[in-house]
């Protein structure tokens, strides 16, 4: 719960409800171990909260640092209304990190302008606070911020729409990827479906193999009621016919860290194909 002692404003309101939480005088005489400590944050600590978030910026950023994740229905409104009337960037930066610690929903209506601050911290920690907040507010602001001028936040978002399975912006995904925003490879190999995938791989050979790969790999290590053998098999081909040494040490290291309750059938393809290209597997 909220930690009391950082400023001069909390500790003027602690001693009204410290003693909610003292065990009595004679339960502790008897040897009689205490109620636990409310689960709840009190009203008396929420005013200390919202006086101190209303304060200057040391007792601001004070404050938030003593919110932990178990405040998040209390705390999380308060969040918002700092977020809403803006602040200081040190401000920003500590109520967005608080934001990310308390992974509330509510959060991300709040978070989301700033993903397109003037600061480039504040943008960035914004983007990542979305990832944590999660939501359709969430997902819908990280589609948009794969066209931000900060490569950071292109790419943050891009690895988020994959982390959130976020199906829906595989198009978003798509045009970043072809415009130039790598990390986009590894959400399109975890949100691909069927000929998705097919659109993916076929851009094999026009874009870095080691972007490429990072894409490859989501795919061929997803579960079968996800990406079907006979599609992993499928890129595995496509990737025999490349016949380039660094095909050859990826396919080895794939069959390496290949799952032992994996596909055996696609296991087969994998190893075959590293031996053709050269690769080889270890025994």
């Amino acid at each position: 719960m909220l930690r009391r002692s950082l400023t001069a404003i909390h500790i003027t309101l602690f001693s009204a409800f410290a003693t909610l939480f003292v065990p009595a005088p004679d339960a502790a005489a008897k040897g009689t171990p205490p109620k636990e400590k409310a689960t709840e944050t009190s009203s008396a600590e929420l005013a200390a909260l919202d006086k101190a978030l209303k304060g200057d910026e040391d007792s601001v950023v004070g404050a938030l640092q003593s919110i932990d994740d178990g405040d998040k229905v209390a705390a999380a409104p308060l969040i918002s209304k700092l977020l809403a009337r803006g602040g200081t960037e040190k401000v920003l930066e500590a109520a967005l990190k608080t934001a990310q610690k308390l992974k509330a929903e509510s959060l991300s209506t709040a978070i989301a302008p700033y993903t397109r601050h003037r600061s480039e911290e504040v943008r960035r920690q914004a983007t990542r606070a979305l990832l944590k907040t999660k939501g359709p507010i969430a997902v819908t602001t990280l589609e948009q911020a794969l066209r931000s001028p900060d490569a950071v936040v292109r790419g943050t978002a891009a690895s988020g729409l994959g982390e959130l399975h976020a199906h829906a912006a595989l198009p978003e995904l798509f045009l970043a990827f072809d415009k130039g925003v790598p990390e986009a490879a590894a959400a399109l190999g975890q949100l691909c479906v069927g000929a998705e995938c097919d659109q993916f791989i076929g851009r094999t050979g026009r874009v870095g193999f080691d972007i490429m790969q990072t894409g490859f790999d989501q795919i061929l290590f997803r579960p079968p009621s996800e990406v079907s053998d006979d599609a992993k098999i499928k890129l595995v081909g496509k990737l025999r016919e490349l016949g380039t040494d660094e095909v050859g040490k990826y396919l080895s290291d794939v069959a390496e860290r290949w799952p032992k309750d994996g596909s055996k059938r696609v296991k087969q393809v994998i190893d075959s194909a590293a031996h053709s290209v050269g690769g080889g597997v270890k025994q």
